[in-house]
C-alpha cells in the first residue's frame, strides 16, 4: 500500500504538508496543494477519492436525518432516496434521531463537520432549531414529510389534509357515521393536517366532530392496539377506525382480532402510508398511499438544484396521496348518501 511518506517524496514536500492537505488542518499554498493532490492521484493513494473531493470542493456524500428509522415508512423513504442518490453518484449517511431534538442537533452538526454536500431532513418535532443551524452554515437542505411553515427551505411534502379527507369520506360513503381516529403526536404536523381532513369530511356529511373519538397514539403498532381496545369499549361503539399511519392500523387489526371483532364486518379499518406490509395483513389493509418513490426523486432533485444554485428562492413541492381500497373496509348494511 502506498503511504503518506511516499506521496510526500513524490510531491517533494514534507510528511506534515501532505497530512495538512488531506485533513485541511492548515493553509497550504495552492501550488503545493496541487502537487500533493497530483501525487496522490498518480500513486493511487487510498484516499484518492478524498483528494478529488478536495480539488472539486465536494465530497459526493449526502446526509439523511430521520426521526425513526425503525418505522417502515421511513425505511421505504430512505430506500427511495438512496436509490436516486446512487444514480447521481452520491452516497448517503443515515442518522436516526429517535425523535430527540438534542440528538438531532448533534447529528446535523456531525454531518456539517463531515462536509456532506447537502442534507435531506425530517424534523423530530415542531421546532426549527436544527434547520436554522444548517441554514446559518449555508448547508443545502431539503425538508420532507414535515411542514415547518416558519422556515424558508426547500421541501417535498404530501397533501395530508387531502389524505385525511379521502380516508374519512371513503368510510362515510360505505355508511359509517361513527368513525374513530387514532392520531399521532400533537407535535408532528402530518397528524394535525390529517385530522383537519378528517373533520372536513365529517362536516360535509353533516356529522358533528367529537373530540372523544380522536385518541392520540405514537405512530407505533402497540399504541394502535391499546387505543383500539379503548375504542371497542365505547358506547355506542364506533363502526370504523381511521388510523393516521399503517403501523397503528396494524395494531388496530390485532386488537380487533383478540376481541373477536370481525374486520370489516364489525369494524372497518383504514390506515395511512401504504407500507409494503399493508398487502399482507389479515384482511389486507385499506390505506392512503403516500408517493414514497416520488418523494425520494423530488427530494434529490431539489437538493442537487440547491447545491448548484444556493441563492435561488426555496421551492415547495406538494404531492397528492391516493386512496387504496382493500378488504379491511366494506359497505355497512344500510349505506348513506354523502354529499
Amino acid at each position: 500500500m502506498v503511504t503518506i511518506r511516499e506521496v510526500a517524496e513524490s510531491a517533494g514536500v514534507s510528511y506534515a504538508t501532505v497530512s495538512h492537505v488531506i485533513n485541511n488542518t492548515r493553509l497550504v499554498s495552492p501550488e503545493t496543494r496541487e502537487r500533493v493532490l497530483a501525487a496522490m492521484d498518480a500513486l493511487n493513494y487510498r484516499p484518492n477519492a478524498l483528494a478529488r473531493s478536495l480539488r472539486q470542493g465536494k465530497t459526493n456524500t449526502l446526509g439523511l436525518v430521520l426521526p425513526d428509522s425503525a418505522n417502515p415508512f421511513f425505511a421505504e423513504i430512505s430506500r427511495s432516496i438512496e436509490d436516486e442518490a446512487f444514480k447521481r453518484g452520491y452516497s448517503v449517511f443515515l442518522c436516526n434521531t429517535e425523535r430527540d431534538t438534542q440528538r438531532e442537533l448533534f447529528y446535523v452538526d456531525v454531518l456539517s463537520n463531515r462536509q456532506v454536500d447537502g442534507i435531506i431532513f425530517v424534523a423530530a418535532g415542531d421546532q426549527a432549531d436544527s434547520l436554522d443551524f444548517l441554514l446559518h452554515r449555508n448547508m443545502p437542505v431539503v425538508m420532507i414529510d414535515r411542514n415547518l411553515s416558519d422556515v424558508e427551505v426547500d421541501a417535498v411534502l404530501t397533501d395530508n389534509q387531502l389524505g385525511g379527507y379521502l380516508a374519512t369520506r371513503h368510510l362515510l360513503e360505505l355508511g359509517h357515521t361513527r368513525i374513530a381516529c387514532i392520531a399521532g403526536p400533537s407535535s408532528i404536523t402530518p397528524s394535525a393536517e390529517r385530522i383537519i381532513g378528517y373533520r372536513k369530511a365529517l362536516e360535509e356529511a353533516g356529522i358533528s366532530y367529537e373530540e372523544t373519538l380522536v385518541l392520540r397514539g405514537d405512530y407505533h403498532a402497540q399504541s394502535g392496539m391499546d387505543i383500539t381496545k379503548s375504542i371497542l369499549s365505547l358506547h355506542p361503539r364506533p363502526t370504523a377506525i381511521f388510523a393516521l399511519n399503517d403501523l397503528m392500523a396494524l395494531g388496530a387489526l390485532r386488537a380487533a382480532a383478540e376481541a373477536g371483532c370481525s374486520v370489516p364486518e364489525d369494524l372497518a379499518v383504514v390506515g395511512y402510508d401504504d407500507l409494503e406490509i399493508a398487502h399482507f395483513t389479515n384482511p389486507p389493509l385499506t390505506t392512503i398511499a403516500q408517493p414514497k418513490k416520488a418523494i425520494g426523486v423530488q427530494a434529490i432533485n431539489l437538493l442537487v438544484g440547491r447545491m448548484s444554485q444556493k441563492n435561488r428562492p426555496p421551492s415547495r413541492i406538494i404531492l397528492p396521496p391516493e386512496l387504496i381500497v382493500r378488504r379491511s373496509t366494506q359497505p355497512q348494511a344500510s349505506e348513506v348518501e354523502v354529499p
